[in-house]
């Protein structure tokens, strides 16, 4: 049975659309942009990290306004508490009642801005609703949005009044990106937009046609050798000297749980999806890997002395442990027949 089915095109040409949107007013970060688009498709959360002034926020926010979804910004500070994320009760002294007062998770797009400077059990008021897409208020269980998708960022330069992440948060995010600087040719780009028209950015979906093509994405076909070689790469985490790298043991405290693989294959599909394809290569895989991975190792106190980074860690591993070659070359023959 032949297991592709193909792409249709009008699908396949919508995320192109939403992005060419978004690049009307976002100049460069490619790759950045590329994710928040595979967090969407997969219904994944991103984890993004960055010196201020690199166009996170105006990214997720030119991004609701392609897809006429909600969108919502929290400022995270150290004297917030969870009832300012989620809602509370409110006693009405009209009528004598208690009223449900929804906080900005209620949207389709939040914005977590330097999650990292409120204490952690603020920070731990997002569980429920990454994982589960629902908050409970005073008992009583309210379902947020969909699509829903919570895009948190973290400033690398300043260290002090922020708070670690708990474990348990860090593994609810499917990615985490590393935003860099413009190079000057885009700095210059960016310049000249921001000092001059800001561009018209027109809606091209709506959130039900995203639900659908959510859909359309889980439904492309994963080779089970590239999802046996997810199981490897995040299992060598947990396992250094089992995979061949026992010199890798001294710098993990512990490795990736198992949603990293199944956010590693999720992942890959939707990287495929954007790329035009219903069914995954390894290239998808290889390029999603470090994403999905370098927030969920927990380096050792000698990694830090050695100068020894998640990142390295990674490609020490996917060096060691490399893709399957032509996993699919019998499927596409079957395809290309069909």
């Amino acid at each position: 049975m032949n297991q592709f089915r193909p792409l249709n095109e009008s699908v396949a040409q919508q995320m192109e659309h939403v992005l060419y949107e978004v690049k009307k007013v976002v100049v460069g970060q490619d790759h950045f942009l590329e994710r928040v688009l595979v967090a969407i498709l997969a219904q994944g959360h991103l984890l993004v990290e960055g010196v201020p002034g690199l166009a996170k926020t105006l990214t997720i926010k030119t991004l609701a306004r392609t897809i006429s979804g909600s969108f919502k910004r929290i400022q995270f500070t150290p004297d917030l508490v969870p009832a300012d994320l989620i809602g509370t009760r409110i006693y009405n002294q009209r009528n004598g009642e208690f009223g449900t007062t929804f906080g900005p998770v209620f949207t389709n797009l939040l914005l977590a801005d330097e999650i990292n400077r409120a204490p952690a059990k603020v920070q731990s008021a997002l569980l429920e609703v990454m994982q589960e897409y629902q908050v409970t208020i005073a008992g009583e269980t309210w379902p947020v949005p969909r699509p829903f998708l919570v895009m948190a960022t973290q400033n690398p330069i300043e260290t002090e009044g922020t708070y670690p992440l708990p474990e348990a948060q860090v593994d609810r995010f499917m990615m985490k990106v590393l935003v860099d600087y413009p190079t000057e040719e885009e700095e210059f780009v960016i310049v000249n937009r921001v000092t001059g028209e800001m561009a018209a950015v027109a809606a091209v979906t709506d959130t039900g046609q995203l639900a659908a093509l959510q859909r359309e994405c889980r439904n492309g076909f994963v080779d089970p050798s590239l999802v046996q070689h997810a199981v490897r790469l995040v299992a060598a985490t947990r396992d250094p000297e089992k995979y061949g790298v026992p010199n890798l043991r001294k710098y993990l405290n512990y490795g990736a749980s198992p949603r990293a693989t199944i956010q590693m294959v999720e992942g890959a599909r939707a990287l495929a999806f954007l790329r035009g394809r219903s069914y995954v290569l390894p290239k998808d895989l290889v390029d999603i890997v470090p994403d999905v991975l370098r927030h969920r190792l927990a380096l050792s106190y000698e990694a830090l002395s050695d100068g020894v980074t998640a990142d390295q860690l990674i490609m020490r591993l996917m060096k060691h442990l490399p893709a399957p070659e032509r996993p699919l070359e019998s499927h596409v023959r079957v395809s290309a027949n069909a």
